[in-house]
């Protein structure tokens, strides 16, 4: 089994926005804003059927990053 170190605080990204070049912000786990119900189930399961395949197979955990200034939001996959 392997770990996101973003999810688990091991490690930070700083992103630069591509439309604006502010510094984006960690939303958290793309998963995470499907339902209410979605922090509370099984992760692999979840990527299962988040329509990104490099999340199941590559072992990546797509992350949604926010840039403050534009609003411009992009996925970022995160190596397990």
């Amino acid at each position: 089994m392997s770990i996101c170190p973003i999810c688990n605080g091991l490690r930070e990204m700083y992103l630069l926005c591509t439309h604006c070049g502010e510094q984006m912000v960690d939303s958290g786990r793309l998963i995470d804003f499907f339902d209410d119900y979605s922090p509370y189930m099984e992760i692999d399961l979840m990527k299962m059927e988040d329509g990104y395949p490099d999340s199941n197979s590559g072992k990546k955990c797509p992350h949604l990053y926010t840039c403050p200034s534009c609003h411009n939001d992009e996925v970022i996959f995160i190596k397990e």
